[in-house]
């Protein structure tokens, strides 16, 4: 019985949260056809959030509802864009990006989880300016570097880093040329296992021990937030961080 509680615990823990990744995707779904348009070939936003949605298998018909109801077919709820930006501990750099029908809730969520954590909200501007606009293509351990690097060359890609810890692999475009730098990489073989664009911090600032303790569980806890979309920081964190 207490085997079964466990397997039923955990499974339970998974679908909650599978349900939270569903219902940021439905909101940047949303968000993206509203300002762009339903149609995904006019609307690379849109074509990123569906191409997000296919990734965690959510269903077709859940992707056109939420379109429908953005561009109008359907009855919805309006989400606004927000973005907040403060301090961790240690001064480390943290963006929030939300998508809201509540900006009152949202703010005093946001608020509670960075002083709960030792940090501090900022004013617009206060951090960002450490934050460089990124497409990245990820790719796992195990990767070919030198396939992979000679085919984001090839497909024009600004940078490829390699993480020495696990020889992970990020291929880096400027924002305007992820489409067709991805498109390019999937004909040369080379599909991401993650593909985005992101915000990455021009510089990360290690940090360990209690510290990075306390930096993991605040951007846990913005993550965790309904109306959380996004959290970028500029923290460096080792194996320690998670324990």
């Amino acid at each position: 019985m207490g085997r079964l509680m466990k397997i039923e615990g955990r499974k339970n823990a998974q679908d909650a949260r599978r349900g939270k990744i569903f219902t940021k995707i439905i909101r940047e779904l949303t968000v993206a056809a509203r300002a762009g348009g339903g149609e995904a070939k006019s609307n690379p936003r849109l074509r990123l959030a569906m191409d997000k949605a296919l990734s965690v298998n959510m269903g077709k018909d859940v992707v056109e509802r939420a379109i429908k109801k953005a561009t109008g077919d359907l009855e919805g709820v309006s989400y606004e864009e927000i973005r907040y930006e403060g301090y961790a501990p240690s001064g480390i750099a943290v963006i929030v990006d939300c998508m809201t029908d509540n900006k009152v809730r949202t703010v005093a969520d946001v608020r509670h989880a960075f002083s709960k954590c030792g940090g501090n909200l900022g004013t617009d501007g206060s951090v960002s300016f450490m934050f460089t606009k990124r497409g990245v293509l990820s790719y796992a351990a195990g990767a070919n570097e030198d396939a992979i690097t000679e085919a984001a060359i090839d497909a024009g890609a600004d940078d490829v880093v390699v993480y020495p810890e696990d020889g992970a692999i990020d291929v880096l475009t400027a924002p305007e040329s992820f489409e067709p730098v991805k498109a390019a990489m999937i004909s040369a073989g080379f599909a991401p296992d993650e593909a985005a664009v992101t915000w990455r911090a021009d510089n990360d600032v290690a940090v360990a021990g209690d510290t990075a303790q306390q930096v993991v569980k605040m951007i846990d806890m913005l993550e965790d937030l309904d109306d959380v979309q996004n959290v970028y920081h500029n923290a460096e964190l080792g194996q320690d961080a998670y324990q």
